[in-house]
């Protein structure tokens, strides 16, 4: 009698975000300092955010109501009462030693957002993603390790404090992303989020969006958490994914191997691909948090948040289902249209110009996509207006401009060097028609092999029509006068 082979453990893994979005006020969050990027180190710097005796913090109002509307749009309860706490932070990058932050009652909680992937049949496959809470705190300086990359192995460090005291945002994800895919894909749905709101730049290599990763695995059907570690030093969306896919397969093998899972902090290493200990993770209770007595507790009126709610733009989200439900777009178009948000309003404006949707996302997706990256070009810096795409895509449907006409001058057409009226028109009826009795006059042996039922040979005249005009001919017209004197 045999025995069955022992079924094999099936795993899912449970992933939360911690994400660090930096705002884009023209001032840090409780002085008067720069926030510019890049600037010479410690030039940006003030009593107040160098942390001084006698000094007081004063709250940017424009960080406040950034806040509100990224919490709005998160679909989060705005909280009518908050307050700022102490959170004690003993590295050299902040000099005060401690953080001013939020921590048992934040501006906004208890959100969602959506993300949407797609399938191999492009069909969209959309997911809630929980939000746990977004609340206001200061950035910290930079440590510049010198002799490495990294704080093992160098000589000396130096600080940057420019960075200290840059308004952020904290948002935590509930515990709902299953796979690397998903958490990828939240990262970016809040980086559009918070670009369409024009509250932060989300720019990753400049640090402006970071994300720290919360993962653990478990048997699948097991209602407790495994063991979480962090997972942080992760700097684009790829390694964000990759980083949760070698962290899954990394816990897997050691729990089939007995071994435990530590709570712990790793560093994702982009030259090995994999992730490192770093230490021990701390608990809230380490930060000693305290209310922040130096600053005023915050209340957001109904009227306040009832107008800033109203300047809410249409978001990322919103935009997809309605060009798919309205625009009659695919999933796919939709995702890409709607990834920026200048993009997306060239796109509705050259519908509302009068463009075919499918005809105006085709041209923006396409060759105006191709000339935008190859000149290192936003679609802000085009000389081409929509209206002017819209007149364009409508010529080519009626006829009087050809495709290929509009392809090889676009690029003239995009840079402001020629304009719609100075494109050749196609070839008429009449001019064309000897051109069309001259080509196949020229090709006996074609004729004879399509009349005798290798019709497919139709597509080489046309290319022959094409050739000899230059492109000017217009195709449709040119198929039917083919296939009229092809079959006299």
């Amino acid at each position: 009698m045999t025995t069955a082979a022992p079924v094999k453990t099936q795993y899912e893994a449970v992933i939360g975000l911690e994400t660090h979005c930096q705002l884009s006020t023209a001032t840090k969050i409780f002085c008067n300092c720069s926030t510019e990027f890049d600037s010479p180190p410690n030039t940006n710097v003030c009593p107040i955010c160098m942390g001084m005796p006698g000094v007081l913090p004063v709250l940017n109002q424009k960080v406040l109501e950034y806040a509100v509307k990224a919490g709005l749009a998160l679909n989060c309860e705005i909280a009518p009462y908050s307050k700022f706490d102490r959170k004690q932070y003993f590295y050299p990058d902040l000099p005060k030693n401690y953080q001013i932050s939020q921590y048992d009652l934040p501006i906004a909680q208890h959100g969602w957002l959506e993300i949407e992937l797609v399938d191999e049949n492009g069909n969209p496959i959309r997911k809630r993603i929980g939000i746990t809470r977004l609340h206001m705190e200061e950035d910290a300086g930079k440590l510049v390790h010198a002799g490495s990359d990294r704080l093992a192995g160098s000589t000396h460090s130096l600080v940057d404090y420019n960075r200290t005291g840059v308004p952020l945002v904290e948002i935590v994800s509930e515990p709902d992303i299953r796979s690397g895919t998903e958490a990828a894909e939240y990262a970016q749905e809040l980086r559009r989020i918070m670009r369409y709101l024009g509250v932060s730049d989300g720019n990753m290599q400049e640090g402006s969006l970071r994300c720290d990763v919360n993962i653990s695995v478990r048997p699948v059907g097991q209602k407790e958490f495994g063991t979480k570690v962090e997972i942080k030093n992760m700097n684009s969306f790829s390694a964000i994914q990759k980083a949760i896919e070698y962290e899954i397969e990394r816990q897997i093998e050691a729990i089939e191997a007995g071994e435990r899972i530590v709570q712990e902090t790793r560093l994702w290493e982009e030259g090995s691909q994999r992730t490192v200990s770093m230490r021990s993770k701390e608990g809230s209770s380490d930060y000693r948090y305290f209310p922040e007595p130096d600053l005023t507790p915050i209340q957001v009126s109904a009227e306040t948040l009832q107008q800033w709610k109203s300047e809410l733009p249409e978001l990322p989200a919103q935009k997809r289902h309605r060009y798919e439900s309205e625009l009659g777009l695919s999933a796919y178009d939709a995702r890409v249209l709607t990834d920026d948000r200048s993009v997306a309003e060239y796109f509705e404006a050259t519908v509302t110009g009068g463009a075919n949707s499918k005809q105006a996302a085709n041209w923006v997706m396409g060759d105006i996509a191709a000339y935008l990256n190859a000149n290192k070009l936003s679609i802000a810096d085009l000389a081409f207006k929509p209206s002017s795409l819209a007149e364009l895509v409508s010529l080519i449907e009626t006829g009087e401009l050809t495709g290929k006409i509009v392809k090889e001058s676009l690029p003239k057409l995009l840079s402001g060097d020629i304009s719609i009226d100075k494109l050749p028109r196609p070839i008429d009826s009449s001019a064309l028609e000897p051109i069309i009795d001259e080509i196949i006059a020229a090709n006996p042996k074609e004729l004879e092999q399509y009349r005798n039922g290798k019709t497919k040979l139709l597509g080489f005249f046309v290319g022959q029509v094409m050739k000899k005009t230059e492109g000017r001919a217009d195709p449709k017209l040119t198929n039917q006068l083919l296939a009229q004197k092809l079959n006299g």
